[in-house]
């Protein structure tokens, strides 16, 4: 499966366009790396690629960019899960593991919850495991609260809200 263009646009637009680089925790433009560097549609910048990046990118460079960014995490969850899937499922799960990463969704309760509901985890639903992933730098954060509330809605009712 591959993303539909709705699960796209929504997940642009949660993601939201910034041409210029930000501190991802922050939400401020910086003009020196730090961890969380981030520009486009939530591309994270490597201490590396940074002077690739540093005077910020066009509208079509961050297509690019969110273009390629997004196929490790379709081909993640095509991997990942066992199932079949609804296309808004599919969706859902791509946009959380744009966010949570491919390797902390791989082994998330959410899978092994999808793949088979009577696994043991710490959670007791999996609308609880999704909704688990509420924390940034171990706090808990609305924003984040918000966005698995989408997600999760994206899932189980086929609903393409943002927030």
């Amino acid at each position: 499966m591959t993303l539909s263009g709705q699960g796209r646009t929504l997940l642009k637009d949660i993601e939201t366009l910034r041409l210029k680089p930000y501190n991802d925790q922050t939400g401020k433009e910086i003009n020196k790396w730090v961890e969380g560097a981030t520009i486009g549609y939530g591309h994270l910048i490597s201490q590396s690629d940074w002077d690739l990046y540093k005077n910020g990118i066009t509208t079509e460079e961050a297509k690019q960019t969110f273009g390629r960014d997004l196929a490790p995490f379709i081909a993640e969850v095509n991997k990942d899960i066992k199932v079949p899937l609804k296309q808004n499922e599919f969706d859902a799960l791509v946009v959380i593991s744009y966010n949570i990463g491919a390797s902390n969704f791989s082994k998330s309760s959410v899978v092994k919850l999808i793949n088979d509901p009577k696994s043991k985890t710490s959670y007791t639903s999996l609308d609880s495991a999704w909704k688990s992933w509420n924390k940034s730098q171990g706090k808990v954060s609305f924003g984040l609260i918000n966005r698995r509330a989408s997600e999760w809605n994206i899932y189980s009712q086929g609903i393409y809200q943002g927030w």
